[in-house]
C-alpha cells in the first residue's frame, strides 16, 4: 500500500464525503474527497509543469495547516516526490540547514516567509524555484533571485485541461521514500528520518488494528496539531483518510475553544499542554462551585462530564494525546468527569506510532501496547526491569539522509535503539521512565529519571513550565538534581492579591510549593537547587521544553565541602 493508494480507496468509497472543513476570510469552506483529489491531480500537474521530477528532486513543504499543505503533499508523493515537511516558525538557519541538507529543488511557503527566503537564497544552490500559497504583490521579485510563483495562478493555467495525466501515469512504489522529516536535534544538528510509503501505510494500518478499528467514516477529527510533525501526519491525516473522516482545522490556537464548539469534531488529538490547559480550565469552574465539588467527590462526575461534552461540541468521544508525556493527574481528572482521554507513543523514526491503548480500555500511566505488526523490546535491563525501548518492524525508517554515521549509531543490528527507558508489565503494557541520555546518577549511584520528578512538580498549576536537569558541582562526583521553573504571572497576581513586587517572598513561596509536591518523593529525589523564573521555558514544535538548552546552566565551578552528594 501507498499513501496515495489510502487516498484513492477513501475517494472511491466515500467521493461525497467532507474531507476538509477550513477558514477563509472569515467563512468555513468544505471539500469533499472527490474534490479534493482533483485538487491534487492539479497540483501534480503544476510540479510536472514546473520541471520537478519523481525519483530525483525532493521538495520542501513550510506551510501552515490548510487544503494546500494536504493538496501539494499528495501531488508529490503520490507520483514519486519526496516530501520534506518544515516547521514555517523556524528560524532562517534551521531553514537553510535543512534545505541544503535534503537539497530541496522547489519550496512551498507563505508570503511571510518572503523576507526570509531572501536572506538565505544566496546560500541555496539546490533550490530552483518558490511557489507561494498566499496572494502577494510582485515587489520581493526584485530582490529575490529565483523564480517565484504564485499557488493559485499556477492552478489556474492548468484548470481547465481535459486531460490530467501526470498524476495517473507516476506511482510510487510502497519502499520509496515518502517524506525526509528532520528531528528536532536536540543532540546536534537535525537528521532527515527517510520514510516510506510502506512506513506510514504499516503505522496507520497496525494503529487502526490497535484500536480495534473503533473509528468510522462518522467520526470527524479536530486537527489542532501542525501536519508537518509526524504525529499529527500520520494520527490525524492518514488515520482520518483512511477512514475517510473529516479533517475539521481550526483557524488558529487561539480561535480553538470556539473553533470545537462549530465544527463538533469527536475526535481531538492533541500534545500534553493543550491537554492540560483544558482541563484546568474546566477543573476551575468545577471547583469554583460546591454542588459541582460535592458531585464528582461522590463519583458522580459524568453527570457533570456530560455538560462539558455539551460546551465541546456535544460530539466529541476521544481525547487522544502524543508527542509527549502527558501528567497522570490530568487523564485521571477528565476519567473523574466521564471524558476518556488516551495517550500513545512514539517517534518520528518509527512513522511516528509505536504503541497505543484500546480505546475502551487502557491503563492510565502507561502508553499502551505496542501495535500488533511491530516487534519491541527492552535492551540491557536493570533489576527493576527498566531497559532501553527498542523497536523493530515495518514501520521503522530507512535511516537518516545522507548520514550513514547517525544511521549506524541509531540501530542495535535491526532494532531501533529509541533513547527512551521502558518497563513492561505482564499484559504488555508499556511504561516510559524516562529519557536515557537524560537520566541523573546520583553520587551514591542510584538513578533518578528527570521526568519523574517533573511529574511531581507540575500537579501545582501556579507553575507553568518545569525542567528537571542534573548539576554538578566542581570535580565532585555524581550528579544532584537542579529545577527551573517557569510561573504562571495571571496565577501568581491572584495569588497574591496584585502584591507580588517583592521577588524574594514570591521566590520563597514558590520553593516552598515546590517542595511540598516533591514529598510523595523518596528524599534522594528532591531538588537541591531551584531556579525560579518569570519568562516561559523555549519548547519545542510538540511543545516539549527543550531540555538540552538547560543543561548544564546550574553546573557550580567550584566543589562544596561536605556536601551529601544527593
Amino acid at each position: 500500500m501507498t499513501l496515495r493508494g489510502l487516498l484513492d480507496n477513501a475517494v472511491s468509497k466515500w467521493p461525497s464525503c467532507v474531507a476538509i472543513k477550513y477558514k477563509r476570510q472569515g467563512e468555513w469552506c468544505e471539500l469533499c474527497y472527490a474534490d479534493l483529489v482533483k485538487g491534487v491531480e492539479q497540483m501534480a500537474e503544476v510540479f510536472a509543469d514546473l520541471g520537478i521530477r519523481p525519483g530525483k528532486d525532493n521538495v520542501a513543504v513550510m506551510l501552515d495547516n490548510g487544503p494546500e499543505w494536504i493538496e501539494s503533499y499528495f501531488a508529490l508523493a503520490g507520483c514519486g516526490v519526496t516530501v520534506v515537511p518544515i516547521d514555517p516558525k523556524l528560524r532562517p538557519a534551521e531553514v537553510l540547514y535543512i534545505l541544503n541538507d535534503s537539497g530541496a529543488a522547489l519550496l512551498l511557503a507563505h508570503k511571510k516567509h518572503i523576507d526570509l527566503i531572501t536572506e538565505i537564497a544566496a546560500d541555496l544552490p539546490d533550490l530552483r524555484c518558490v511557489v507561494i500559497v498566499d496572494d502577494f504583490n510582485d515587489a520581493p521579485q526584485n530582490s529575490l533571485e529565483l523564480p517565484l510563483y504564485k499557488y493559485e495562478e499556477l492552478r489556474d493555467k492548468v484548470r481547465d485541461r481535459t486531460d490530467l495525466s501526470w498524476y495517473r501515469s507516476h506511482k510510487p512504489a510502497e519502499q520509496e521514500i515518502a517524506s525526509i522529516i528532520y528531528t528536532s536535534g536536540t543532540m546536534g544538528k537535525p537528521k532527515g528520518a527517510m520514510l516510506s510509503h510502506n512506513n506510514f501505510c504499516s503505522d496507520t494500518t497496525g494503529s487502526l488494528a490497535a484500536i480495534d478499528h473503533m473509528l468510522t467514516n462518522e467520526d470527524d477529527f479536530l486537527v489542532v496539531l501542525p501536519f508537518f510533525h509526524s504525529f499529527s501526519f500520520t494520527a490525524n491525516l492518514l488515520i482520518a483518510i483512511a477512514n475517510g473522516s473529516g479533517l475539521f482545522l481550526v483557524e488558529n490556537l487561539r480561535t480553538v475553544s470556539q473553533d470545537i464548539k462549530t465544527l463538533r469534531p469527536t475526535i481531538l488529538m492533541a500534545v500534553p499542554l493543550l491537554v492540560e490547559k483544558m482541563f484546568h480550565k474546566i477543573d476551575s469552574k468545577v471547583q469554583g462551585n460546591a454542588f459541582t465539588r460535592w458531585v464528582v467527590k461522590l463519583g458522580l462526575g459524568p453527570l457533570i462530564g456530560s455538560r462539558i461534552r455539551k460546551a465541546l461540541g456535544g460530539r466529541l468521544r476521544y481525547i487522544i494525546t502524543g508527542g509527549a508525556p502527558c501528567p497522570v493527574g490530568i487523564i485521571k481528572g477528565f476519567k473523574q468527569l466521564g471524558i476518556c482521554v488516551v495517550e500513545g507513543y512514539g517517534l518520528t523514526e518509527c512513522s511516528p506510532v509505536v504503541s497505543f491503548p484500546k480505546l475502551t480500555h487502557s491503563k492510565i500511566g502507561t502508553i499502551g501496547r505496542k501495535l500488533p505488526n511491530i516487534e519491541v523490546r527492552l535492551a540491557d535491563q536493570n533489576e527493576q526491569g527498566v531497559g532501553e525501548l527498542q523497536i523493530r518492524g515495518p514501520i521503522v525508517m530507512k535511516g537518516y539522509y545522507k548520514n550513514i554515521e547517525a544511521t549506524r549509531d541509531a540501530f542495535d543490528g535491526e532494532w531501533l535503539k529509541t533513547g527512551d527507558l521502558a518497563i513492561m508489565d505482564d499484559d504488555g503494557y508499556i511504561s516510559i521512565c524516562g529519557r536515557k541520555k537524560a537520566l541523573i546518577v546520583n553520587r551514591e549511584g542510584k538513578n533518578i529519571y528527570p521526568e519523574e520528578v517533573e511529574n511531581a512538580i507540575a500537579r501545582d498549576p501556579l507553575l507553568q513550565d518545569v525542567v528537571v536537569i542534573g548539576y554538578r558541582v566542581g570535580d565532585d562526583p555524581g550528579e544532584r538534581i537542579g529545577v527551573i521553573i517557569a510561573l504562571d504571572s495571571d496565577l501568581l497576581v491572584d495569588e497574591f492579591e496584585g502584591n507580588s513586587e517583592d521577588c524574594g517572598e514570591v521566590e520563597s513561596f514558590v520553593k516552598n510549593r515546590l517542595m511540598q509536591q516533591c514529598e510523595q518523593l523518596s528524599q534522594y529525589k528532591h531538588p537541591r537547587k531551584i531556579e525560579v523564573r518569570l519568562e516561559s521555558l523555549e519548547r519545542t514544535s510538540v511543545q516539549k521544553v527543550r531540555r538540552c538548552l538547560y543543561q548544564g546552566l546550574l553546573d557550580e565551578s567550584v566543589g562544596k565541602n561536605g556536601s551529601d552528594g544527593r
